[in-house]
This record gives structure tokens, sequence and C-alpha cells, in this order.
């Protein structure tokens, strides 16, 4: 069936573009790439999939091929915010820095980019701050060359320079970047070690989330994810995980898929008590640890690259979050009383 505005929506256009009459068929996505500066075909498509690209008043698809006198629309139920980067003060944990990049490790709760309900205290706001006397964040030829979720802690790597921005850029499309992450999942394993290749796509019933792929979904992208104990801990698993890919939510939705959802993700599941016996003083305990980590147990822990002038391979360590200390402490004492 065919989405089309209603009389009663209230909608703000944040862009619009009209296309000239000598245009020849082209994928909208792949339109709007070419003719909105700064504007990523990937944050194109997210826009389309959200169902904020009109043409006219009709919701359009991603396949959808422009025409001549098409005059294109981004709606959104929010007034347009100004997401430019203004240093603040906000403390970091850099790792390491030299003139070519830097390596921080992001504290959970604090979100990486700018966006819808985040418009200050985010990372790239903090690098400003860091920065304000020699970068600008605002360039997109710097910065962040990957991501973490706002409530996962842990390692994170800032390119300095285009070139630098390019090549780590590279390597990450290669995957010849390493990264682990810690993470506290339900239940135990049968098998010391596993892989989990699982295509994702969004979660058609909410479209922050991501789920499995069916075989068929054009919006599928691979992911793969190598994950081995680290130590049982009774009703819960301390696990590594090692990223082939890096989508969104990937260790989050692989997990759930094979029955073990991370420990208190309320999102994928994993805020309830899922195994243990259900006697008042477990129960407690799971709420107990609940509070004692409030929010999904994982941890980017460990990051490898190639640096991108000297060429030598730079391999960095994190400490477990507090947080995540105190809670496998927590379970380490309870599994020995």
């Amino acid at each position: 069936m065919e989405e089309r505005l209603q009389d009663n929506d209230v909608l703000f256009e944040k862009l619009r573009v009209e296309v000239d009459a000598g245009q020849t068929p082209i994928r909208i996505d792949k339109y709007l790439a070419e003719h909105v500066a700064d504007v990523s075909r990937n944050r194109i498509q997210t826009a389309i999939d959200a169902g904020n690209v009109y043409v006219g008043e009709k919701i359009i698809k991603a396949n959808y091929k422009v025409k001549p006198f098409d005059v294109i629309r981004i709606l959104m139920d929010y007034e347009p915010q100004d997401y430019s980067i203004t240093p603040e003060n906000i403390p970091l944990n850099i790792v390491y820095e030299d003139d070519e990049v830097l390596v921080v490790n992001k504290p959970a709760g604090m979100v990486v980019h700018p966006g819808h309900g985040n418009f200050s205290g985010t990372l790239l706001h903090a690098l400003a701050y860091h920065f304000q006397n020699s970068l600008d964040m605002n360039d997109p030829s710097i910065g962040l060359v990957h991501r973490i979720d706002k409530d996962t802690s842990g390692l994170l790597l800032v390119a300095k320079t285009p070139l630098a921005k390019s090549l780590l850029g590279k390597q990450f499309f290669d995957h010849s970047v390493e990264r682990t992450y810690n993470a506290l999942v339900w239940g135990r394993f049968d098998e010391p070690q596993g892989t989990i290749h699982k295509a994702l796509t969004r979660n058609p019933k909410d479209r922050t989330l991501y789920t499995i792929a069916k075989e068929d979904d054009t919006t599928a992208k691979d992911a793969i994810t190598h994950w081995r104990v680290l130590e049982n801990l009774l009703y819960v698993t301390l696990i590594e995980c090692k990223l082939e890919t890096g989508r969104t939510h990937q260790i989050r939705v692989h997990m759930q898929s094979i029955g073990h959802p991370l420990f208190n993700d309320e999102k994928y599941g994993g805020k309830q008590l899922l195994k243990g016996v259900r006697t008042p003083e477990y129960k407690q305990f799971v709420e107990r640890c609940f509070d004692l980590c409030p929010r999904q147990v994982l941890h980017a822990k460990t990051l490898g690259f190639t640096h991108p002038t000297t060429h030598e391979r730079m391999f960095f360590d994190s400490n477990w979050a507090d947080d995540i200390q105190q809670l496998i402490t927590a379970w380490r004492t309870y599994c020995h009383e």
C-alpha cells in the first residue's frame, strides 16, 4: 500500500531538492549522495529506510528512480537542529596520541556523535575541546574512524589528518583492524568457542533496532562474530568477541540470536532473569547486579591497527569500566558462596 503524507501529520522540512529537467533516471539514494554536500549515501539510505524521504506527498523506497522535475524532501517529526560541533570541556581518557592518530577509552553513557536528542555532551564535543587550537571537528575528512554504542565502553580510534582517516578507513573496510570486546551474557555454552555468521538488517517493528536478516532481504549486511569463553560464572558467562565486520549492534544481535543475550541489555532481551533458580534471594541478587552495571555489559577491550604513516603495527588494551569490574566481582563472589 502506498504511503502518503496525511493532512494531520506535523512534520518539518529538513531538506528540499528539485530535480532539473535534463536528469536521467537514477536511484534516489545515489542521486542525493551526489547532489547534497556532506551527506553520505549510508545516511541517506537510513533516512529512506526510516520513511523520512518523500517525492511530492509520497514516501519512497531506496530503489525509486528520480525523474525530471521531481521535488525530493526529507521530512522529520522534529524541528531541524544545529549539529555543528562546539568545544565542551568534558574529560577524556586518552590512551595514545601522536600527530596522526588518537586512541580514546570512551566511558559508558557517552554518545559518540550528536543526533536527535543528543545535541551536546558527545565524544565529538569533547574532542573539539581537546583539539580546539589545532583541529576542527566539523571537518568530515578527520575525526572518528568508527563508532560504538552509547552504553558500550572502550577503545575508539580518531584520525587527525585526512590521510590518516582515509588509510585507517580502508583498514576497517579490509577487515585488517583487530578488535575484541568483552561481554557478559546469559547462560553457559556447550563449546569453548564458535563463530556466528548471520547478516543483519533493521528491525521492521522498530527501526532503531536490528535483527537477523532473512535470506532474500536485499537490505541485509553481512556480519561475522567470533566468540570464545573466558570464564563461566554459574548462570552467566564472560566471553570475548572478535569482530570481522563492525555492524551496528552486531554483538548484541548475534548473541541474542543464539540464545545468549547480553546481561542487562534491555533492547535485546537481557534485562530479565533468564537463567538460574527463581528463589527470592537469587532474584534479589540479579536485581542488585542490574543496579551495579545499569547497561548492556559490553566493553571494547582491544584495538589493533597499522599506523597510517609509520606503518608500525599498533595494539592497545583497556581495563574494564568500574561498573563491569564490580559486576564481575559480584558474580564471582556469588559463585563461591
